[in-house]
């Protein structure tokens, strides 16, 4: 999301549905009641409020996360050009447990990805999956190859952004963007070294193949 609002032409809006998803779940995330208290709970008003914005800028943006797209009409997905972030499980995991201590497949959202993704295919659609690894490895050339794959042109200005929150960011940033907003682009986080948690390892399992799948149709470095 941090790269896509450098682009002059780019409106970025931030987890649009996660309201509605805390809603829905009656989950406990920390953030819960400012996130609630600060945009819809329901679809209709969400998706209205996304067509309203599409129509004031050239490209709009929308950062969801998989897991929030549940009990719905996804069929709007066809609308929209669909870019799956994935990432190795064991780093996504081992991140999630700092916040999260007991992390499940419905946080992690690695099957509903997949799910996601198949409906995509099913539908005649063409996503396109990027994988955080090897975007790491060569930001320029994988994020050129991306917006190809998107039919966008690429700015050089996507690569680097300065340190700090946006005002896009969620009522949710303070509790999970600390890595984020102490960047300035794509580096190997020191966090992502970070072991998993044992307690874990059959959640990593569970979800390793889900990655695996989508990883085959990732843009590779």
């Amino acid at each position: 999301m941090y790269s896509f609002a450098q682009r002059a032409d780019t409106h970025v809006v931030d987890e649009p549905f996660y309201a509605y998803y805390l809603h829905q779940t009656g989950i406990w995330h920390p953030g819960k009641e400012e996130t609630l208290a600060s945009m819809p709970t329901d679809v209709a008003t969400v998706l209205q409020e996304i067509e309203q914005q599409a129509k004031t800028v050239d490209l709009l943006f929308l950062k969801n996360m998989a897991h929030h797209l549940i009990e719905m009409d996804i069929s709007f997905l066809t609308k929209m050009k669909n870019l799956f972030l994935i990432r190795n499980p064991k780093q996504l995991i081992a991140s999630f447990a700092q916040v999260i201590e007991q992390p499940t497949m419905q946080d992690i959202g690695a099957k509903r990805q997949q799910e996601l993704y198949q409906y995509l295919i099913e539908a005649g659609e063409h996503p396109v999956v990027l994988d955080s690894g090897e975007l790491l490895k060569n930001p320029e050339k994988v994020l050129r190859q991306t917006c190809e794959a998107l039919e966008l042109p690429f700015f050089t200005e996507m690569l680097t952004w300065k340190a700090g929150a946006r005002f896009e960011d969620g009522a949710w940033a303070t509790y999970w963007y600390k890595n984020v907003h102490e960047s300035t682009g794509f580096q190997q986080q020191k966090t992502s070294t970070r072991a998993l948690p044992a307690h874990c390892t059959e959640l990593y399992e569970e979800a390793k193949p889900y990655y695996e799948t989508l990883f085959e149709q990732a843009i590779k470095a």
